[in-house]
């Protein structure tokens, strides 16, 4: 324990933002570090609990008493080799995951848990500027092929996870560039794209090829992927959106959010505008955007369009406002539920909570509004809640541009899993288990979003990283990679 009174002594502190004025007029982050001392004080105010719930809450296991005593005691680089050994990609769980280990730390049960995210984001960032992170290449390697197709998280992890284990790893990817979701997911704003890139560079000088432009399924068959390699990983994660199945979908100006979210990317990149894309170009620029969903990927549509400059902006959600705290004796250590405001939120839009969307109205093939009805939740005797319309609660909003981020349910079917004959879970996943990562087809491994659903970005690596292990089992007969 690093300081058996920190957690008396020093209040809790977190990075700041820049102001939303200032921060709307760019697409770079605008979070602001916090100062060396201050960091190393809010790593003492960690307890090392006898029972630490922070490693409960945290998908990928991180080790998080142990690098905050070390970044307490001034011992930086250990800090990240502590950090590495369960996370490939801190700098990016740093910056954009929602932080659950937060959730379940001790000092959470008087909302003041440790700066836990914040710290592990400033470790990895100090390891980037005095050159501590190098490629690791391996000793030997195996002389067995891998193919991994889909290169977001799970697909990054598992094939650098593979790499260091001395495996020919070839990393497939149909879009133009490395990073599936964080690369056309995220916006800048919340995650520069340079970050990936010394990743990718990192991965390719350890062994890693990178394809791109590659869509397996459709300019390479499944099957000629099994004749060459030894074992193939699906990481092409839950790309099927849930669509608004009302009339009037069919009007021109309403998009899945991501149709919308990857254009900016790649205008941020330098890339011409997407015209030949799904609906052409999409933009919020003096329009009247209404976003559909009330997750992360509706938030990140609410900061894209402020950026682009929104007449206004609403987001609906169809389920109830969430309470503004919750009742830490029921939930805690688990994720709890209650009212998030994001970032994006503060720089400006409406929200509203239980509303339905019953039609989409539009003049000459165009969305003009909304109309909408609001419900109420009605918990029936067999305990399953169920939604109700108000009776005489119907209104119109209105709306030249309409973004779906209403979640995703599954991968796609078409082209790959089709063609890999794979079994897929009741829920239209493709169907594995957490030990061996193993489809119904020999050979063939699935994981993160593509075997468990939409989920977290730091899931995603935990699953890429226990895929890898699997496979290098699978191929040597033992291995030595951590799960």
């Amino acid at each position: 324990m690093g300081k058996p009174t920190g957690f008396l002594e020093v209040e809790r502190a977190d990075r700041g933002y820049d102001k939303p004025a200032a921060r709307k007029k760019s697409w770079k982050e605008f979070v602001k570090p916090l100062p060396e001392p201050v960091l190393r004080a809010q790593a003492s105010r960690c307890m090392d609990c006898g029972i630490p719930f922070c490693h409960e809450g945290c998908p990928v296991n991180n080790l998080i008493p142990d690098w905050n005593n070390l970044v307490y005691r001034d011992q930086w680089r250990q800090a990240l080799v502590t950090l590495h050994s369960t996370n490939n990609f801190p700098e990016f769980t740093g910056r954009i995951c929602p932080a659950p280990c937060e959730a379940s730390c001790t000092l959470n049960l008087d909302d003041n848990p440790v700066t836990i995210k914040t710290i592990e984001c400033a470790i990895v960032d100090r390891g980037w500027q005095e050159g501590w992170i190098a490629p690791l290449v391996p000793a030997r390697r195996t002389g067995k092929r891998v193919a991994v197709v889909g290169s977001g998280p799970a697909g990054m992890a598992c094939a650098q996870q593979l790499a260091r284990a001395g495996h020919a790893v070839t990393l497939f990817e149909k879009a133009d560039r490395i990073g599936g979701l964080l690369r056309y997911g995220i916006p800048d704003f919340k995650m520069e794209k340079h970050l990936i890139d010394r990743r990718v560079d990192q991965m390719s000088a350890e062994g890693v090829e990178c394809r791109t432009s590659v869509e397996v399924g459709a300019d390479i068959s499944v099957d000629q992927l099994l004749a060459e390699y030894d074992a193939l990983a699906l990481t092409g994660g839950a790309e099927l959106p849930r669509d608004l199945e009302v009339h009037g979908r069919d009007l021109a100006g309403i998009h899945f959010a991501m149709d919308f979210l990857p254009q900016q990317n790649k205008r941020v990149a330098g890339d011409p505008e997407p015209v030949a894309a799904p609906g052409g170009t999409i933009t919020a620029k003096g329009k009247h955007v209404v976003v559909i969903g009330g997750g992360d990927t509706g938030s990140d549509c609410i900061g894209t369009s402020n950026r682009q400059g929104a007449r206004s902006i609403t987001q609906l959600e169809i389920l109830p406002k969430p309470p503004d705290q919750e009742n830490k004796a029921l939930v805690w250590p688990d994720w709890p539920l209650k009212l998030r405001t994001s970032s994006s939120h503060e720089e400006g839009c409406e929200r509203d909570w239980a509303v339905l969307t019953k039609r989409a109205l539009g003049k000459n093939g165009h969305i003009e509004a909304l109309e909408c009805v609001r419900v109420e939740w009605m918990q029936g005797p067999d305990g399953r809640w169920a939604m109700q319309e108000v009776p005489e609660s119907t209104f119109e909003l209105k709306a030249d541009l309409v973004l779906l981020a209403m979640g995703f349910l599954g991968p796609r079917k078409a082209g790959m899993i089709e063609q890999a004959g794979i079994k897929l879970d009741p829920r239209g996943n493709v169907a594995a288990n957490t030990l061996d990562y193993q489809s119904s087809v020999a050979k063939v491994f699935a994981a993160g979003d593509m075997r468990r659903g939409q989920s977290l970005v730091v899931w995603a690596i935990r699953e890429g990283r226990q895929c890898a292990r699997a496979i290098d089992e699978f191929l040597m007969g033992s291995t030595t990679l951590p799960r």
